[in-house]
């Protein structure tokens, strides 16, 4: 599985409510097509990413079966019954940057902070994966690929601060738009 995730704000003047209705338009219009290999959809409000324009911003997580998948998405999004939709909330955005990245593990649940850090220095990945999966269980991990996006490498999604991690981190509050 990989998540194609999309970061995007609204121009000025856009009413923030307009905005997200848009988006859930869009997003029951793609989960109507099924494209082939998508999964799921998810968007969530953030403030504070500095990779996104300051004020609300919305990041959006596409779950895909595997790279192939993007092609469909990206052709699933601009036609059929996603076109409108799609169209209609693109004129509203004032910019954008996207990423792709792989689950490390396959924890299900309800997150609301997505903390965001690098591996540390002099870490190799086993011992990153092995204290994570010590100190955060209930939280998934996320693998930024082939260095494609604005982020910091690694991305885990959990219910808990990161106070406890022994390493810098960018804590981002999260709030579900859809679905």
């Amino acid at each position: 599985m990989l998540a194609y995730v999309f970061w995007h704000w609204p121009n000025s003047g856009v009413s923030g409510a307009g905005y997200e209705e848009g988006l859930r338009r869009f997003q029951a219009a793609l989960a109507a097509a099924r494209p082939p290999g998508w999964r799921q959809s998810q968007v969530f409000r953030l403030r504070g990413a500095p990779w996104t324009a300051q004020g609300t911003s919305y990041e959006e997580w596409y779950w895909l079966e595997n790279s192939a998948a993007l092609d469909a998405l990206n052709s699933a999004a601009v036609s059929g019954g996603c076109r409108d939709p799609h169209d209609a909330v693109a004129r509203q955005v004032a910019g954008g940057a996207a990423g792709l990245y792989r689950p490390i593990n396959a924890v299900q649940g309800d997150f609301s902070r997505h903390i965001w850090f690098s591996k540390p220095e002099g870490w190799s990945y086993a011992r990153l994966n092995d204290a994570m999966a010590q100190s955060r269980p209930e939280s998934r991990l996320w693998q930024r690929q082939l260095v494609l996006g604005p982020t910091p490498e690694l991305c885990l999604w959990s219910s808990r601060e990161a106070a406890t991690l022994p390493f810098p981190v960018l804590e981002i509050a999260v709030e579900p738009v859809w679905p």
